[in-house]
């Protein structure tokens, strides 16, 4: 049976540490991240079967990451682990999409109760795994696969890593400098025909006006 895949948003290491070896022995993956910038990055990348956040850590708040997630399409059941026990704190949990809140410290065993409770309620829950990019379009950010109109479209490698850059910065306008630097590695040259190549490939699969060009600025993906 494939072990339910968690990511665990926790700032401390001691309890993160104790947590993720807790679960890992009951038979779960764990994926540790430690700031709310790093979360966000691995919530675009890859799937995951339940998420457990911390809500003060560096760089935001699980609050704010996960409230951005739900407005994305991230349907994944998530429970917030924290040491902020005010009612008005528990309401601000669930109106930010929280499936479940449990307040520091806690009992391990509870928190597997929980977890177990959460996945298997939602077994039988089978999500997409692919964001809506726009009407007929989806985008399988894991296995990395793009279908238009049910048809799945050939990509390059940094064709792909630039649409995830696009949808992790989506509205944002991105200077040449950072998709430079994001697609091409230390020991590569960066190419602007190439980029513009990329590009073209995309808008002429998402639609010319999916991406603007801002004039010796950058692009935004809209």
């Amino acid at each position: 049976m494939t072990k339910a895949k968690l990511l665990l948003l926790e700032d401390d290491p001691n309890l993160s540490e104790s947590v993720s070896e807790y679960l890992e022995e009951q038979g779960f993956n764990v994926v540790c991240v430690y700031d709310a910038s790093s979360a966000e990055d691995i919530l675009y990348e890859q799937k995951f079967d339940l998420l457990l956040l911390d809500v003060n850590v560096p760089g935001g708040d699980g609050f704010s990451l996960l409230k951005a997630n739900r407005k994305e399409g991230n349907t994944t059941p998530a429970i917030f682990i924290t040491s902020r026990n005010a009612m008005s704190d528990v309401e601000e949990g669930f109106e930010s999409g929280g499936d479940d809140y449990i307040r520091k410290p806690f009992a391990l065993k509870e928190l597997l109760l929980r977890i177990q409770t959460i996945l298997k309620r939602n077994f039988y829950h089978n999500p997409t795994d692919a964001l809506t990019l726009a009407e007929g379009i989806t985008y399988d950010i894991e296995n990395q696969v793009l279908t238009v109109e049910g048809q799945v479209q050939n990509l390059q490698l940094k064709e792909h890593k630039l649409l995830k850059l696009f949808i992790q910065h989506r509205n944002e306008l991105l200077s040449h400098e950072v998709i430079m630097e994001h697609l091409w590695d230390y020991d590569e040259t960066p190419s602007d025909g190439s980029l513009r190549t990329y590009i073209k490939t995309l808008r002429k699969l998402l639609g010319k006006d999916s991406i603007v060009s801002h004039k010796r600025l950058g692009y935004q993906f809209r």
